[in-house]
């Protein structure tokens, strides 16, 4: 009988073809992928009129959940944020940012508690061949980066609106969230969308698995 293949993520094929054991391979690579976004939280900009910075970690979250798949990009972003409520300076660096648990809870929280569920659905689309042509990769991670969005927006509202009343709330959020960074986000995804197909190819695996 002719069984179903399974979808491979990136992960499972580089552990597959590695020498280590796939826990250990794993793991590893969920415990990178998290040191990977807490080192990108570092490389930080201020912007004019907006207490979110410019920083590279929606594209490492992104690419992250695609090469690991849902579970382990998922965790990979739990981790990352244990790491900065436990203390560590993870997050990124900012006089106008509460520092530790403090910072899920200040204007830029929405963005940071969307990384695991961004994760978890980019890498679900991987999971099913997205990552493996680079305009599937580009939808995937497009997909990803609106909720990262959404979930930023809708938190900075939330803090806005008891000031400035809803429709101003939603509006300055807008402002501050999303016109500043968008066309820069969008740049650097198109650029990295590359990624995971090209190493796909170099493996031999650019088609998604037949079934």
């Amino acid at each position: 009988m002719h069984q179903t293949a399974r979808p491979l993520t990136l992960v499972d094929a580089l552990v597959t073809r590695g020498s280590v054991d796939a826990a250990s391979g794993k793991l590893a690579a969920t415990l990178f992928v998290a040191a990977l976004t807490a080192a990108s939280a570092q490389l930080s900009f201020p912007v004019p009129f907006s207490v979110v910075p410019f920083t590279l970690q929606p594209m490492v979250v992104l690419l992250g959940g695609l090469a690991l798949g849902p579970r382990l990009g998922c965790a990979s972003q739990v981790l990352y944020l244990l790491a900065g409520v436990a203390g560590l300076p993870v997050f990124a660096a900012s006089a106008a940012l509460p520092p530790g648990a403090l910072r899920l809870l200040g204007p830029t929280g929405g963005y940071l508690l969307s990384y695991p569920l961004a994760a978890l659905v980019v890498g679900s689309l991987a999971a099913r061949g997205y990552d493996r042509r680079y305009l599937t990769s580009v939808g995937a991670m497009f997909v990803g980066l609106l909720l990262i969005y959404a979930s930023g927006v809708a938190w900075l509202g939330m803090v806005s609106t008891p000031v400035l009343g809803t429709a101003a709330g939603i509006q300055a959020a807008l402002n501050a969230g999303v016109y500043p960074f968008f066309v820069a986000d969008l740049v650097k995804l198109v650029a990295a969308a590359g990624t995971l197909p090209a190493v796909w190819h170099l493996l031999g695996r650019s088609h998604p698995p037949r079934r």
